[in-house]
């Protein structure tokens, strides 16, 4: 069942954009897997209830569900949590499931999952945007000892940084570095670095899926400047938080 969408929620103009295209995009992240290993050593999945937070059309709940105890993801646009519901059904995901729900309306009883993975969903804290309200609904769902594991974009390291730095509008959505780095710092959460890449099939995704992130002028720079090329580098942060063992050993934000 769906519930009504929130009244803070905004549609992510790039997947619920052009769901086809960002599928194209998820297929290009990560071969080598360096990703997928830093999130594992972050949050080891094995034997859990995993959320995954802003599951969008469910491209990685196949994943997830390969090694947790069992996979809940958590969708407020209606539109791809169809989308996410009809390719649990079609793939036969035992163990999975897909709710309505967002970052700040999580449909989930207190202390019932080992961990939330939120991937560029939701947590980008800038001046003007407080995530406050997610993470206290986050912290709420968790068991004692459970983590938080959010992947957000390194903005120093990697092709994909260029161009954000060179993208006004990303930064002023996203936030900065520094502020993104400080705001999860004064949470208490660890911040990782990971480097990987994006590899597309052809030029020609590669190309669309830039455009699809991007400004005209800031992609076409960039394609400009490595024409034929189905690669480049990407940097990533992994923001890790894990919650109190013990309530007593630190309160709620």
């Amino acid at each position: 069942m769906n519930g009504p969408v929130p009244p803070d929620f905004a549609p992510a103009p790039n997947q619920a954009g052009n769901p086809g295209l960002y599928e194209v995009e998820n297929r290009a992240i990560d071969h080598e897997g360096t990703l997928r290993r830093a999130l594992g050593e972050a949050a080891g999945l094995s034997g859990k209830v995993v959320v995954d937070l802003g599951c969008g059309s469910g491209f990685w709940l196949r994943g997830y569900a390969a090694q947790a105890a069992s996979v809940i993801g958590v969708e407020p646009d209606p539109s791809l949590l169809e989308l996410a519901r009809a390719r649990v059904a079609a793939q036969g995901l035992d163990g999975v499931q897909v709710l309505h729900g967002s970052a700040e309306h999580l449909p989930l009883a207190d202390g019932s999952v080992d961990v939330v993975h939120a991937r560029f969903a939701y947590f980008f804290p800038t001046p003007t945007n407080d995530c406050t309200p997610g993470l206290r609904e986050v912290l709420r769902v968790l068991r004692p000892g459970g983590t938080l594991v959010v992947i957000d974009n390194d903005q120093d390291n990697g092709q994909f940084a260029a161009m954000l730095r060179a993208c006004d509008t990303a930064q002023q959505f996203q936030g900065t570095g520094d502020h993104v780095r400080s705001w999860w710092a004064r949470q208490g959460a660890e911040t990782r670095q990971v480097m990987s890449s994006w590899s597309f099939e052809t030029v020609a995704d590669r190309d669309a899926v830039l455009h699809l992130e991007f400004p005209a002028d800031v992609a076409g720079a960039h394609l400009a400047a490595h024409p034929g090329q189905r690669r480049l580098s990407y940097g990533y942060l992994l923001h890790c938080l894990s919650k109190p063992s013990t309530a007593a050993d630190q309160p709620l934000p």
